[in-house]
């Protein structure tokens, strides 16, 4: 049986309510990428790959560590659903959890993409980002976040008992599935929370709940990572188009992602070296 709430209010609520804040994961002594040396060696740089992601569908690509890739706008806005794996092992991801626990909701140049346990280093380093003027605006909206899921199919039936097959959960699962020549069943364990390129998103102030508005990509916007391990990349374009109003659904106008792979020339990351895996020695108290 749900019991009401009591209607009660301490008398030293607004003492409590004023406490300061104290930062989950101070971030002095977390390693730091240097851009300088990413965005010198990114210069000379030659495009080796690409992949147009259709509207309401999704497509892999892979990149060597030291190497860069870009995901753009190329027709309209549109916003896409990122995940990312170890190319070696799938067991090794993208952490959206921690990530934001350590650079915050939202990301842009110079945050991280760190992967899970036991592992937990960092997959790519975001070096350049076209939307970094947008900040955070009246409503506490910002771009790239790393606190949605991905738009899938079981919240879709939930709320409305359909049952429609182009989420960005199914995309991410059926491309997985083609690059790695596995069934749906063996390839949807490894689809996991995404990194929603060019989404705008936030908490309402009152209630707490996520909130998407129209984002502000336009063709010829993107966001560039360099790869600091051997990664594997799927990206889905959301069939809620630019997140105006709606996802998962097919009246939204959707729009292609364009993907491209660029490759260093000789020295020009002299001195880098691609991280290890996190050094905790995994005896957890025995």
């Amino acid at each position: 049986m749900t019991r009401p709430m009591p209607n009660y209010i301490p008398d030293d609520a607004d003492q409590r309510r004023a406490v300061a804040p104290v930062i989950c994961y101070p971030t002095e002594t977390l390693p730091t990428p240097d851009l300088a040396l990413y965005r010198r060696a990114r210069e000379g740089a030659e495009k080796i790959a690409e992949v147009v992601v259709p509207p309401r569908e999704a497509a892999t690509f892979r990149a060597r560590a030291g190497q860069f890739f870009r995901i753009s706008s190329i027709e309209g806005p549109q916003v896409g659903d990122f995940n990312l794996w170890n190319a070696h092992d799938l067991s090794e991801r993208f952490y959206s959890g921690k990530t934001r626990a350590l650079h915050g909701t939202h990301l842009g140049a110079g945050a991280r993409m760190w992967s899970s346990f036991p592992h937990l280093r960092p997959m790519a380093t975001i070096i350049d980002d076209t939307l970094g003027w947008y900040g955070i605006d009246e409503y506490g909206g910002s771009v790239h976040d790393v606190i949605g899921t991905r738009c899938d199919p079981y919240t879709n039936n939930l709320l409305s008992g359909g049952q429609y097959h182009h989420c960005c959960h199914s995309n991410l699962t059926r491309a997985l599935a083609d690059e790695l020549g596995i069934s749906l069943a063996e390839a949807e364990p490894h689809v996991h929370d995404v990194l929603n390129v060019f989404m705008c998103t936030g908490f309402t102030r009152d209630t707490g709940q996520y909130f998407m508005k129209a984002s502000p990509v336009r063709p010829g916007d993107y966001l560039e990572f360099f790869a600091e391990i051997d990664v594997l990349g799927a990206l889905s374009a959301c069939p809620g188009g630019d997140c105006s109003a709606e996802h998962s659904s097919d009246t939204a106008a959707c729009h292609p992602l364009l993907v491209e792979v660029f490759a260093t020339k000789g020295d020009a990351l002299k001195g880098w070296r691609s991280p290890e895996p996190n050094g905790y020695d995994r005896r957890h108290g025995r």
